[in-house]
């Protein structure tokens, strides 16, 4: 079963891993490991959201999201969406772009430490959001209770996460931004640049998760006339039009998972730029984690086991975060890609043995109480 599931993420994992070594050696072997990695984490929520939709699905419209639903992630948000990151920060075409990546590695490296500071921006205030927007929400299991308790009680404020992200956005802008770094070690004030850029990528962001839940509304509004309608063939002894309702909500299931699939793949693709520059590596490492989400997705379906390890939901927002915060950081300072790495991976790590904590708490008790499973965690 595991093999079955994961093995082309297996096969194309190695042969990333094969091009990268081939391509710049062992630091390059190392970055797309630390790419995939990172990548992985913060798309394990991802592939949970993804399955626990898809599960309702039928098989025609299963196959539909993990084919063309793949090639859209990999290929397009993650292959092509780092080349119009860097186009348009550097104002060129995104062939020019492309060429300058691969043939002038240099003057390629100095126009993205230069447009740096704007994607920082962009990048840092779009995964601030997704990290508030979960922060500020008031859950049924919560890890970190001590955080999380008292600020999902100020999540019932009115665009509480959208002020806090523009006061973060502030404080950067006439803090880092200042004194933002260049290519050959110079400062200069970005802090214009860093402001409109973060503005933007806080749009960003509400466009998405606008369209998110207007597909989820429209997702709803289906299962609610398919409820009607078999209350009502119940009723007249009539058969309801199984096939075509069910592809019409299909339909919109598919559309609500595009969109929330793009979003999570926007996070991982901002979030890489926060490990290297090279759009090469980038894009074997992103390709890589993009291939284990859609096994992740395939196996939670296939198990029903969305439910096990309840905080890795948690820790990977928790990623998220730090991420946010490490990107704004680095409009000025450097700051070693494998320490920002491992942040990641340690946050997850910390929530998936919490998880297992609780599990074990819970079996030896025979009980499932929120209160016990909050105890065992440790925290």
């Amino acid at each position: 079963m595991l093999l079955k599931t994961f093995g082309w993420s297996f096969a194309v994992t190695a042969l990333g891993l094969v091009a990268a070594a081939f391509y710049g050696g062992w630091t390059a072997f190392g970055v797309v490991a630390i790419l995939a990695i990172l990548e992985i984490s913060l798309s394990f929520d991802n592939a949970v959201v993804n399955a626990g939709i898809l599960k309702k699905m039928n098989a025609f419209w299963q196959k539909i999201f993990l084919t063309v639903g793949v090639l859209i992630a990999v290929f397009g948000m993650r292959l092509v969406f780092p080349v119009v990151i860097v186009a348009i920060s550097a104002k060129m075409g995104p062939i020019e772009a492309v060429d300058l990546a691969l043939n002038n590695k240099d003057r390629y490296q100095e126009l993205v430490t230069d447009a740096h500071p704007a994607i920082a921006a962009f990048g840092g205030m779009f995964l601030l959001m997704i990290f508030l927007d979960f922060i500020f929400e008031d859950r049924d299991i919560q890890w970190l209770r001590w955080i999380e308790r008292p600020l999902a009680k100020l999540g019932k404020v009115d665009m509480l996460s959208v002020c806090i992200a523009l006061i973060v956005l502030l404080i950067t802008s006439f803090t880092f931004a200042t004194h933002a770094h260049q290519h050959g070690g110079a400062h200069v004030d970005k802090a214009q640049t860093v402001l409109i850029a973060g503005i933007a990528g806080l749009i960003t962001y509400m466009i998405v998760g606008g369209l998110s839940g207007y597909f989820e509304d429209k997702l709803e509004e289906e299962e609610e006339r398919e409820h009607e309608e078999e209350e009502e063939a119940a009723r007249s002894g009539k058969q309801k039009p199984a096939i075509v309702l069910a592809g019409q909500a299909a339909f919109f299931m598919f559309l609500y998972l595009e969109v929330l699939d793009a979003s999570f793949s926007f996070d991982g693709v901002i979030g890489a730029f926060a490990i290297t520059n090279d759009i090469v590596l980038m894009a074997l490492g992103l390709g890589i984690g993009a291939m284990y989400v859609r096994s992740l997705t395939v196996y939670l379906v296939r198990q029903g086991t969305l439910d096990d390890y309840v905080y890795l939901e948690h820790g990977a927002h928790y990623a998220i975060g730090a991420l946010a915060v490490i990107l704004m950081v680095t409009i000025q300072y450097e700051i070693h890609e494998v320490i920002t790495g491992l942040v990641g991976v340690l946050l997850i790590a910390w929530s998936f043995f919490s998880s297992v904590r609780r599990n074990r708490a819970l079996a030896a008790s025979g009980e499932g109480t929120d209160e016990k499973a909050e105890v065992s965690s440790g925290v």
